[in-house]
Order: structure tokens, then sequence, then C-alpha cells
């Protein structure tokens, strides 16, 4: 029976795109980024597909992630990394399962020593993304220092993230880079054992020299360009099919239309495919009259508006010999066409990432290896 939306993730593939990143990390440590649900790929499953892939670390954005990531993955020694902002009431559930901890005033690090808890901290250098962190590169080692001198915290990481890494050739990136290792180094020397890092998707694919003992790719790992453009140029797999199906088939005839708003009116007669997929999956509604599905491996043109639950495309191709139940699908191969997560966002004029972590929960998760069954299947 056909499932109205499904979003089917290959978690093979996650296991080799994490290995391919891992060579071009080339000694350094992998961090595999799994927040926001494992950028909509389901974050258990994918946080043990990138472990069988040469990960040995793990990062989220928020406490409740890394609750749910350690009850997920039953490993007390797999090491999680909170990147966000942890409020006083959010920070101790992140302790509570041991993750790391980022911070990057001296109060909160003062308060963290004065409380007598053992908490494992990376401190964050702003070097020019201009949201969390300090710019303070005098401030940031009067952190390190609070955080070293307190019994019971362990200077674990010094970081910062990239605001340019995905636009290649632009000047800030090596900025950001020279800034951050000329702070960054001299922690280490005085304080050896610190891991740096500061490299996401974009810069681990794009210069060595920012890698430094600790690489965090994201959206590489799903098989996702860092880069908008082509994840096969990277040697990436993407892992992510998403798939409906033909529920409804109309004629339209020429002046008859579709959807909120009559934004499509038939210049001719023209057979019209419901597919049961709209916002409330996810599916962004700016796709409008602009995006693409695969039917019989041919594209299909969706027209009229994305609504909540349903959109519509023109099936009137001839020799497409659309019928109910017919597989349509939205982000995937289907013979010898493809429609990436690039494609969509190009399309709407945003990034992969948004693509797939806005499909939401109403969207049913199925994981496999290659097509075959796994043990993390149905997680």
């Amino acid at each position: 029976m056909a499932v109205r939306a499904l979003a089917r993730v290959n978690l093979c593939a996650i296991e080799r795109n994490v290995a391919r990143l891992a060579r071009e990390a080339n000694g350094s440590a992998v961090c595999a980024v799994v927040k926001a649900d494992g950028y909509g790929h389901g974050m258990v499953p994918s946080a043990r597909a990138a472990l069988r892939g040469g990960a040995t670390w793990l990062a989220v954005a928020t406490a409740g992630e890394a609750r749910d990531l350690r009850a997920g993955l039953g490993d007390d020694a797999v090491r999680i990394l909170v990147f966000g902002a942890l409020s006083d009431a959010e920070l101790p559930v992140a302790l509570d399962v041991g993750a790391d901890v980022s911070v990057w005033t001296v109060a909160r690090a003062e308060a963290m020593a004065a409380s007598g808890r053992a908490a494992r901290v990376h401190v964050k250098l702003d070097s020019g993304l201009g949201r969390l962190g300090t710019r303070d590169a005098t401030e940031a080692d009067a952190v390190v220092e609070v955080v070293a001198g307190a019994d019971a915290l362990e200077l674990a990481g010094a970081w910062t993230h990239f605001a340019t890494a995905d636009e290649r050739g632009d000047h800030f990136f090596g900025e950001q880079l020279a800034r951050f290792k000329a702070w960054a180094e001299p922690v280490r020397a005085a304080h050896p054992g610190v891991l740096l890092h500061a490299a996401n998707s974009a810069a681990l694919l794009r210069d060595p020299a920012s890698h430094f003992d600790l690489v965090r790719p994201g959206v590489a790992i799903y098989g996702l360009d860092p880069f908008g453009e082509d994840p096969a140029q990277r040697d990436l797999e993407p892992a992510l099919e998403l798939t409906s199906y033909v529920a409804a088939l109309k004629t339209a005839e020429a002046g008859d239309s579709a959807g909120y708003g009559r934004r499509f009116v038939a210049a001719r007669e023209t057979l019209i495919a419901t597919v049961p997929i709209g916002y409330g999956d996810g599916w962004r509604r700016a796709l409008g009259n602009t995006g693409e599905a695969l039917l019989h491996g041919r594209r299909i043109p969706l027209v009229g508006t994305v609504s909540m639950d349903n959109v519509t495309f023109d099936v009137s191709a001839a020799g497409l010999g659309a019928k109910l139940g017919d597989d349509v699908v939205l982000i995937g191969a289907q013979g010898a066409e493809q429609i990436t997560a690039e494609d969509v966002a190009r399309a709407i004029d945003t990034i992969n990432y948004e693509i797939t972590t806005a499909l939401t929960a109403r969207v049913a998760r199925e994981h496999h290896c290659d097509g075959a069954g796994t043990p993390d299947a149905g997680t």
C-alpha cells in the first residue's frame, strides 16, 4: 500500500559519506553533526551510521537533542558536543548526559566553576560569524584560564565557526581562519590536549588548513553538497529519497484551474494528478508553479499552489500514461532522471539544508542499507 509521504534514508550512504570525509580529514578526528533530527534524516539512526563510518564524536545544537541522542544510542562513552547556547535550566540537562558544552563568557565559566559540577568545556571565539562566542580574544583567554583553573572543569576544546566557507574564492574565510589560528594555537601550546576545531563540511572539503584536531561535517554526511551544486562532484551520495503517489487524476479543460488562488489555469486540456504531500509535510509553498517531480522516469511540472496536504502536477505529456497509485519521486532518482535537494533548493532560492530539515514528523521515515534491512530500520 502506498504511503502518502515517505522519506527513505539509506544509512549505508551516510556511513560511506562519513568514511569519505574521514579520508579527506587526513587524521583529524570526525565529529558528525546530527542536530535538527539529523538534518531531517533521523538523528539516532544517522548517528549510528556516522559512528560506523568512522566518526568518534557527535554534535547537536540543544540540550534536549543531547539527552535524546544519548538515550537513543544507549552508549555513555560516545562524546557528544552541544554547540548552542544553554540557559541555566538547560545546562544541567546537557551535563546529566555527559555532553561537552560551549562557553564564551567569564560569567558563565565562573558560575560553572563555583557549582563544583564536573563538565567538559569548549571555549568559543567568534572569529567573524557574529553569533555566539566572544569577539574579544582577551576575553576568550580569560574564559580559558577560568576553566583550566577550576577543579571540576576540563578544558576540552577551543573552537570557532566560519561564515563563508561555502563561498569559494572569498577572502573572509581566510581572515577568519587566521584570526582563529592566532588565538587557538597559543591556547593549545599552554594547555596540551585541548582540541582545536573549526571546519564544517565546506571548510573540510575546501582547505586542509582548517582541519586542526577535529572536523565537524554536517550537511555532507547526508550526501548534500555544502556548496549547493552537485553532490556527485564531491563524491557524496545523497542519503534521502522522498516519494509520494498519484492519489487522484482529473482532466482540466481550458479555463479550469487547480489549487488555491487559481494560480494555475489550464490553457488547453490538461491531465492533473493530485499528490498527497504539502507544506504540512514540509514541501515548501514557494514551489508552487516552479517545482518538479518524477513520474515514470520523466520530469513533471508542479502546477498551482502547494497546499497544506496536496500538490498538483501536469501529467498530460504524451505517452506518460499516469494512473492511480503510481510512485512520484520528489527527491531522488527514477529511471535515468534524478532530482536532488540542491535542485529543489535552487528552484526557490534557498539551500539544500532547508529542504531536508523542513520535512515534518508527518512524513514517514524508513531507514535501510542499500535497499536491504538494517538493525536501525524504523528507529
